[in-house]
């Protein structure tokens, strides 16, 4: 069961592929924000998965972090999930990031329990309406392709016309 107050952490050492720099979002080499959002998702996410029932999963909804302190390479980072209020099927969580010197993380995370089969369905769904969609829309673009083509080609027949009897004319003159 999933009760209110319920708490889980986890620890991550920070690795060069989880820098700012390696990540592409930012220039630095301490630990990126977005994964560090990652860091906070996951732990939560953790926390409840043993205790739904089957063919339930959770997926995020929404984070609100503030990225208090930089983090370097091989620091460790403990994050620390609580679960502070549920409402149906939504899950708040408050969550706190650490490395071995000090806070360096705070963040309202938000899931939603959802089933599993349903959710990869609607997926399954839109990734054929894309399809269709995508298809749909490579005529389109084929067909306005050719017309731009045609009419630059009209275009530039017409401006080498007009330069050809520009110059006759510059002749004739």
């Amino acid at each position: 069961m999933i009760d209110v107050g319920s708490a889980r952490e986890q620890a991550w050492t920070v690795e060069r592929t989880h820098l700012a720099s390696a990540f592409g979002s930012g220039l630095v080499e301490v630990l990126a924000t977005p994964v560090l959002v990652g860091f906070c998702e996951e732990c939560a996410r953790r926390l409840v998965d043993p205790e739904l029932a089957p063919g339930q999963k959770t997926v995020g909804a929404s984070i609100a972090l503030e990225h208090l302190a930089a983090t370097p390479p091989g620091m460790t980072v403990t994050v620390r999930a609580e679960l502070t209020h549920i409402d149906g099927r939504r899950l708040t969580f408050q969550i706190e990031a650490r490395d071995d010197v000090e806070v360096v993380g705070r963040a309202t995370h938000m899931r939603y329990i959802i089933d599993a089969a349903r959710f990869e369905t609607r997926v399954a769904e839109k990734v054929a309406q894309a399809r269709t969609a995508g298809a749909a829309q490579a005529r389109t673009v084929g067909a306005a392709q050719a017309r731009t083509a045609g009419a630059t080609q009209a275009c530039t027949a017409g401006v080498a016309q007009a330069r050809t009897d520009g110059t006759a004319q510059a002749r004739n003159a």
